[in-house]
């Protein structure tokens, strides 16, 4: 399949994408994923590796939509489910009481 990241058009394949990513560690997932194989990678990485290329030449999304297109499961960012604030009533009465008046 033809397709074009940071302006230059690339011919990726399955096989080849698979055959590329063999024996590359993936790096720890921040952001957005691609499941090559049995292995998560994150998506700046696997477009690096395809295209020999500096990430910042290259976007995200131009690698999203060039795996989706070959058939790789890809993931968006992860979400937190822990909330952020954990608090209890006691300590949002302390901190309201404790904060100045507004005038």
């Amino acid at each position: 399949m033809r397709c074009v990241i940071a302006r230059f058009p690339f011919d990726l394949t399955k096989s080849g994408v698979l055959d590329s990513m063999k024996g590359v560690k993936p790096e720890e997932i921040t952001g957005e994923s691609v499941i090559i194989g049995r292995r998560t990678y994150p998506v700046m990485q696997v477009g690096q590796v395809l295209t020999r290329q500096d990430r910042r030449d290259f976007s995200a999304g131009e690698v999203l939509r060039a795996m989706t297109k070959l058939g790789f499961t890809c993931r968006g960012l992860p979400q937190n489910t822990a909330p952020t604030c954990a608090s209890d009533a006691f300590q949002q009465a302390s901190a309201m009481l404790s904060a100045p008046a507004a005038a």
